[in-house]
C-alpha cells in the first residue's frame, strides 16, 4: 500500500529535522520535570501546575513526532544518549529560581520553534502537508505559551510606566 505521495529521496531531510525535535522535546521535557519536582517560593502553586501542564503536552507531542516519523516509514531514534547528542535544548539545573526556571523555558521555546521552522522548510520542499499541518499547529500553540511565560516574567510596573 503506498499512502505517501512523497518521493522517497525527499524524506531524509525530514526525517533528520522531525529526529532532531523529537530530541529537543525530550531534554525539554525533562527540564520540566526538574523544575516541576523543585520549583519553590511564592509562585509555586501557579508554576508546579504551569510546569506539570507543559511537560504534559510535551508528552504528548513526543508520541505525535515519532508517530509521524514511522508514518514516513522510518524509525525515531529512541535512547536517551540520542536524544542529548541530537539535540539543540540544552539539559539545564532545576535548582535555579522560579524566574530563572522560566526563562530557560523561554529559552527552550526559541530553540523549539527554529528546529519547528527547519521541519517545515523541508516538508515544504517535498510537498510533505502531513508534517506541514501537524509541525504548524505546535508553532502557534508553542507562539501563544511563550506569550504567557513572558508576560508571568514581566514586572507589572514597566508597563505602567509606558515600558
Amino acid at each position: 500500500m503506498s499512502y505517501l505521495d512523497i518521493k522517497s529521496e525527499k524524506i531524509g531531510p525530514i526525517i533528520t529535522e522531525l529526529n532532531t525535535l523529537l530530541a529537543d522535546y525530550h531534554v525539554y521535557y525533562q527540564n520540566l520535570r526538574g523544575f516541576h519536582w523543585n520549583v519553590l517560593g511564592k509562585n509555586f502553586f501557579d508554576l508546579h501546575e504551569k510546569f506539570e501542564e507543559l511537560y504534559g503536552d510535551a508528552r504528548v507531542k513526543i508520541d505525535e513526532i515519532a508517530e509521524r516519523i514511522l508514518t514516513l516509514r522510518h524509525h525515531p531514534i529512541s535512547e536517551f544518549s540520542s536524544y542529548l547528542k541530537n539535540a539543540s535544548v540544552q539539559e539545564v539545573s532545576s535548582m535555579i529560581t522560579d524566574k530563572e526556571m522560566v526563562n530557560g523555558i523561554l529559552k527552550d521555546h526559541e530553540t523549539i520553534l527554529r528546529q519547528m521552522s527547519k521541519v517545515i522548510d523541508k516538508a515544504d520542499n517535498a510537498g510533505d502537508e502531513g508534517t506541514i499541518d501537524m509541525i504548524g499547529a505546535y508553532i502557534g500553540n508553542l507562539e501563544k505559551v511563550s506569550w504567557m511565560l513572558n508576560a508571568w516574567s514581566k514586572d507589572t510596573n514597566d508597563q505602567l510606566a509606558g515600558k
